[in-house]
């Protein structure tokens, strides 16, 4: 009776069903296109924090080789500093023993003409031999110092190239990114395209098996289903009438996914809404349950039609997500609804 109804409001010509339904394609087409260019962007935002991890790590290093560059060259100069204050120690005790050398040559020639000043050359003398050995004490340690500074230069050497090799990895690595990202936007792009057609076939083959139904609409990117033309009040049971209906999808939808590729990861999503009014009965306590048992009800006679349950999301969102808010008898009917979304897992 209700489709004898439809008919006969069809009769006359009217054009505005077309430009709607044409208007919701191109609204869905961008719709979906921006959801899956959001999808790319939020799976590459993944791979970039991993490749920014890794760059972290790199920058870490690089700052820790830092670190030992700055701690070896204070190293180096405290060793210079060093071997400078050896310096002027052996430079003094040069002094020193030209100095007593001189004692000595002087004592020396003093000695035949007094004996009495023999004690005051030994004195002298080891004085002088105490300096030669003061020298050699210091020499020993200018070359040991010397050693020192080469070890701490091959070091700094080594940290440099260190450092290098470092800066030069980054460099890659931000090449490589970069890479990553422009082929994952192309694959996106190419993706959004794909399932936008096959959307378009689906949609397209959905509105010729159920007609120009008032009760049957597109909104969006959904096709939306009154309740009544599945459910009776209050309930969860598919009617005879609505199974028909659900046939209908499932011939479209069983055509369709032979030809989407496998590596698309496409999913039927079925959605149950309720309107505003309370429920609470023993086998549905609240809205919530009533619009997802309804849900399962559609995605269980799909799967027993030949879809496959991977392929298949059922969700209930009681009455939350209205598409009309005036609260009147009308808005009620219109938020009582299952809706059905072609999109990716």
């Amino acid at each position: 009776m209700a489709l004898s109804r439809g008919r006969r409001r069809t009769e006359g010509i009217n054009y505005w069903p077309g430009f709607v339904d044409a208007l919701s394609t191109l609204l869905l087409s961008i719709i979906m296109i921006l959801s899956i260019f959001v999808l790319g962007q939020f799976f590459l935002s993944q791979e970039v924090t991993g490749k920014d991890e890794a760059l972290n790590r790199l920058n870490a290093q690089v700052a820790e080789l830092s670190q030992l560059l700055a701690l070896e060259r204070t190293n180096e100069r405290n060793a210079q500093e060093q071997l400078s204050a050896l310096n002027a120690s052996l430079d003094k005790s040069n002094s020193d023993k030209t100095r007593l050398q001189g004692l000595l040559d002087t004592a020396q020639s003093d000695a035949a003409a007094a004996n009495a000043n023999s004690g005051q050359i030994q004195q002298v003398q080891g004085e002088l031999d105490n300096q030669k050995r003061l020298s050699g004490q210091a020499l020993a340690q200018v070359d040991l110092l010397n050693q020192q500074i080469s070890a701490l230069r091959r070091q700094i050497a080594a940290l440099e190239q260190a450092l290098d090799a470092s800066e030069s990895k980054d460099r890659e690595s931000q090449t490589k990114i970069a890479d990553l990202g422009s082929r994952l936007n192309a694959a996106l792009a190419q993706r959004v395209q794909e399932l936008s057609r096959y959307r378009s076939d689906f949609f397209g083959r959905l509105r010729d098996v159920l007609g120009n139904r008032p009760d049957i609409r597109i909104v969006g990117d959904r096709f939306v289903f009154q309740s009544e033309v599945f459910f009776q009040a209050g309930q969860a049971t598919l009617q005879p009438e609505g199974k028909a209906e659900i046939d209908k999808i499932a011939a479209a939808l069983l055509d369709l996914q032979d030809k989407i590729p496998n590596d698309i990861p496409w999913v039927l999503r079925v959605d149950g809404h309720t309107d505003d009014r309370p429920i609470n009965s023993p086998q549905f306590p609240s809205n919530w349950e009533l619009s997802a048992s309804r849900a399962i009800a559609v995605v269980q006679y799909l799967i027993s039609k030949g879809i496959p349950a991977q392929r298949l999301v059922a969700a209930g969102f009681g009455e939350f997500q209205p598409i009309d808010t005036s609260g009147t008898d009308e808005a009620r009917n219109r938020n009582r609804r299952i809706e059905l979304k072609l999109t990716e897992r």
